[in-house]
């Protein structure tokens, strides 16, 4: 599921404690939630109209609640919304519940079966949303291309089983009939001479599979006897909800030579983007009706600028030309090449073993390596990174294709480049091993090495606060470059080695501060911490010392971690910060306001600054339900002396709504992007 994606979950529910955990297990396994929660059948009622959730999760405990009653104001609603019941253990009246209304039944005790049992459901909900979407799409095509048949001045008709069941005013003209009744029933083979019939047959059967035809010189028969030159071209159609086939005849004469010239690439030779694409739909196509075997590889050249600063951007299409040709000479004849992108080649593999789709990767991959590409006056050496996706039933979705086989290509490159990735699912657990352990390897030698770096992004106030605020960052060097942290930080956090990363940071974000005091600059320091650090012992202490050789005047350091964190971690939280606002420090939340009661956290919490959850930024302008829960959240605050940041802010307009709703910060790439802490700021006092 996508990090982006936010569920709005109604939780029926007595104890506000036990809707917590079950928010903690969601969002802890990535799923971003916006709950509300209703006791009773009144409260249901209210949140089903103004909520508008897309699941329920309903304890059948709860007192004056009827499970069946709630699967049919569920129902009256009109809305598709899954009912899930929530229970502590199997047993006959869980699986009533199933016959009361409920799609599926989480069992409490077990988080991975809770989060299994959403995502499933929100999946299969988005995917009923997407189908009417599409159905309402069709619809609307099916329309426009009603009249735009009506109005084609080709001959075009639909035949179902070999019978003509719709045809346009220029098919009937062409073919010499008056009316249409003359010719609906009328079976196509009727109007094919018959030198061309048993062609045509195979043609109709080739359909009939799934196939999709080349289109097909043939001597068409009118009515009266005559005959035409044509060449018939072929899709698949529906006509009236049933799958057909539709038939376009066209008398004039096209050059074949000049219909290959334009489906072809000027530069490369290969096939441009849109007829590649096609060859990617029907292989896509013919794994949907079960050829195995395919595949889908994309290639790019390693370091591109710097090749292309060598070579001179003059010389870039002799260059892309020389690869092309290497990789025509690697396929075979059922292979496909063309160009995807500015850069980027693709190929459609033909049927293979999984190990001969590998083997062709690599062939291609050291063909080019060991080959000198004379460029304009310079002789280059190149390497190229082959990312790729193996075509199954399963994935059999273009989108989903040519996602697999670009994040295949992102994740060799990644990993330096020179290499060859293609997507298994049956190979998936070795293969996450050893990216686990490749990014593993790249995190021990950063903190070995000092190989992490610091960035910030800054903090703007709308109430004109004295001097200047900044989230901190952390980035780490990579072989391409600096890589970001959603990439190496959950290894680290499985590897147990968050600890020393937020150690790292501080350091060198205290260092920082420093020497922007020195220059005679005020800064205030967001910087995020983990769970892992927060339950060491020693962190505190550490801090103390840290800040105590710095000795800062001005400067302030703010830690802040995300509210489902510090649930979770409620009471090494409280002892943390507690220690830390002792010693002068301050400390935010970030991710506020996305949970039931989130300001009952702070009766446990002394926060100094509250970071509104990100869900609320998007698309704010068209949502003023965001707006007001804002402006709620900055007037609870403000009343307890707290103040308020916002995050991930979009455009201007949010910036202006969220100035009128009283938010103290701004904060977004849309204001600023995040920037390279100079080196000198964080060396080491």
């Amino acid at each position: 599921m996508k990090q982006d994606n936010v569920i709005r979950i109604l939780f029926i529910e007595d104890s506000v404690e036990d809707a917590e955990l079950l928010i903690n297990v969601l969002r802890n396994g990535g799923i971003a939630v916006r709950p509300t929660r209703a006791t009773d059948a009144a409260a249901i009622r209210a949140a089903l109209d103004d909520a508008h959730p897309d699941l329920v999760l309903m304890n059948p405990a709860v007192p004056g609640i009827d499970p069946a009653a709630v699967a049919r104001q569920i129902d009256g609603s009109g809305r598709d919304i899954a009912l899930l019941a929530v229970v502590d253990h199997l047993d006959d009246a869980a699986v009533d519940l199933i016959a009361a209304g409920a799609s599926g039944i989480a069992l409490r005790p077990r988080s991975e079966q809770v989060l299994a049992v959403v995502t499933r459901e929100f999946e299969a909900l988005s995917t009923r949303r997407q189908v009417r979407r599409l159905e309402t799409a069709l619809r609307e095509t099916e329309r426009r291309c009603d009249a735009l048949l009506d109005s084609s001045r080709d001959a075009i008709a639909y035949v179902h089983e070999g019978m003509h069941v719709r045809v346009n005013q220029a098919y009937l003209e062409a073919f010499g009939f008056a009316e249409v009744d003359d010719i609906i029933g009328l079976p196509i083979l009727d109007l094919i001479a018959g030198a061309h019939a048993d062609a045509f047959k195979t043609i109709l059967r080739s359909l009939s599979r799934g196939e999709r035809p080349e289109p097909t010189e043939l001597l068409a028969r009118r009515d009266d006897g005559g005959t035409f030159k044509a060449t018939a071209e072929f899709a698949q159609a529906n006509f009236e909800g049933e799958a057909c086939t539709q038939i376009v005849f066209r008398q004039q004469t096209v050059d074949p030579a000049l219909v290959a010239q334009l489906q072809r690439d000027p530069v490369t030779g290969l096939y441009n983007r849109a007829r590649l694409l096609d060859h990617i739909d029907e292989a896509v196509a013919a794994a949907a009706a079960g050829r195995e075997g395919q595949a889908v590889v994309l290639i790019e050249p390693d370091n591109w600028k710097d090749m292309v600063a060598n070579a001179g951007l003059g010389n870039t299409d002799q260059l892309l030309a020389t690869l092309a040709q290497k990789v025509t000479e690697s396929i075979d004849d059922d292979d496909t090449a063309g160009v995807l992108g500015d850069h980027t080649l693709g190929i459609v593999l033909g049927t293979r073993n999984d190990i001969e789709h590998a083997a062709l990767a690599e062939r291609l991959r050291t063909s080019v390596a060991e080959q000198i590409f004379d460029v304009g006056n310079r002789s280059l050496s190149v390497s190229i990174t082959l990312g790729g996706t193996l075509l199954a039933e399963k994935n059999a979705n273009t989108d989903t294709v040519l996602e697999q086989a670009y994040t295949a290509l992102r994740n060799a490159q990644n990993q330096g480049g020179n290499r060859v990735e293609l997507h298994d699912p049956s190979a998936r657990e070795k293969a996450d091993a050893e990216r686990e352990q490749y990014w593993l390897d790249l995190v021990r030698e950063a903190l070995a090495d000092d190989g992490l770096r610091l960035y910030h992004q800054q903090i703007i106030s709308l109430q004109d606060a004295a001097g200047e605020f900044y989230e901190i960052l952390v980035r780490m060097r990579g072989p391409k470059g600096d890589v970001l942290p959603s990439y190496f930080l959950p290894v680290a956090e499985r590897n147990g080695l968050l600890p020393a990363i937020d150690r790292w940071v501080l350091g060198h974000a205290i260092d920082a501060l420093v020497h922007r005091e020195n220059d005679g600059l005020t800064t205030t320091y967001f910087v995020k911490l983990t769970t892992q650090s927060v339950e060491d012992p020693d962190l505190l202490p550490w801090l103390k010392r840290r800040l105590g050789v710095a000795n800062l005047r001005r400067s302030t350091l703010v830690i802040e971690m995300p509210e489902s964190k510090v649930l979770t971690r409620l009471r090494p939280v409280q002892e943390f910060v507690t220690g830390w606002r002792q010693s002068g420090g301050k400390f935010a939340i970030e991710q506020f306001g996305s949970g039931l009661n989130s300001f009952q956290m702070l009766t446990h919490i002394e926060a100094d600054y509250l970071k509104i959850d990100r869900s609320f930024m998007t698309d704010l302008p068209q949502h003023p339900e965001h707006q007001k829960k804002i402006a709620e959240i900055c007037k609870e605050g403000h009343a307890s002396g707290k103040q308020t940041v916002a995050e991930w802010v979009e455009d201007a307009v949010s910036t202006s709504l969220l100035f009128a709703c009283g938010v103290d910060f701004v904060q977004g790439n849309f204001l600023q992007e995040p920037a390279k802490v100079l080196a000198e700021e964080y060396m080491p006092i």
